[in-house]
């Protein structure tokens, strides 16, 4: 039985040939195929450069409609089992090209969708951009991005062997994410399933209703009003006196 392809688009938000953007999407891309296949799968990858899609991404910003190639790029990305993005980072933060291309996707196209994030830059000390511009950006998009995030200045590309051990415990989460049936892959559809169950509207709350969980294979009711008789219950044995307790413990055994 043939395996089915497995499909990761790479967007790159370089401007210039070559960028360092480019030659970090093309190591991330490399080391991702590469981990898929040890894991028994068919990788397909394409890279992109959104630079080529600038003009289009500005009509569709104005216009509201993507143009043809376009529309077929963010079908591509929509449609892959995952997605490397890399952009430079710029005035401490992504690009504006790689903004753009996110800004006119729909709501939720890129919801559970595994991403790898990397970013270039001049020096070492933006390489915080990646955690608190690029990653936030991925959680509004609620894409399930790994833990390693990869970052590469200048004296990076000199000392290889460090900028390798990212890129490979990167592409190795990314590959975990996308392999069917994986162990990183359940536990957060089971941890996203939990969390959905648990939630409870909040008109409900407002209304002061229970909602009905299970605890011990048992029914049992929670809510405002659950945990206000249990907090009463508590205060009032909280202010009996140690001879009143006595005497109840007493009198319980008696009955027996």
């Amino acid at each position: 039985m043939t395996a089915r392809t497995h499909r990761i688009v790479v967007l790159t938000a370089g401007l210039r040939q070559p960028s360092s953007s480019r030659l970090l999407a093309d190591r991330l891309a490399s080391t991702t195929s590469q981990a898929l296949s040890e894991r028994g799968l068919r990788p397909e990858i394409e890279i992109v450069e959104l630079r080529e899609y600038a003009r289009e991404l500005t009509n569709h910003l104005l216009t509201g409609f993507p143009a043809t190639r376009l529309s077929s790029l963010i079908e591509r990305v929509v449609a892959a089992d995952g997605l490397i993005a890399v952009s430079p980072i710029f005035s401490g933060s992504y690009s504006g090209l790689f903004k753009t291309f996110f800004d006119v996707l729909e709501p939720e196209v890129l919801a559970g969708k595994p991403v790898l994030l990397g970013a270039t830059g001049g020096t070492a000390r933006h390489s915080l951009a990646l955690e608190y511009a690029l990653r936030p950006l991925f959680s509004y998009l609620r894409s399930v991005v790994v833990p390693t995030a990869v970052y590469a200045a200048p004296e990076d590309w000199g000392s290889d062997a460090q900028l390798s051990a990212r890129v490979a415990r990167a592409a190795g989460e990314l590959a975990d994410l996308v392999s069917p049936r994986s162990p990183t892959a359940a536990r957060v559809d089971h941890a996203t399933e939990e969390f959905e169950n648990e939630l409870v509207p909040f008109e409900r709350l407002l209304a002061g209703q229970p909602s009905r969980t299970i605890a011990n294979g048992a029914p049992t009711l929670s809510g405002p009003r659950s945990e206000q008789r249990r907090f009463s219950s508590a205060s009032h044995e909280g202010r009996q006196s140690p001879s009143a307790r006595h005497e109840q413990r007493v009198t319980i055994s008696g009955d027996q």
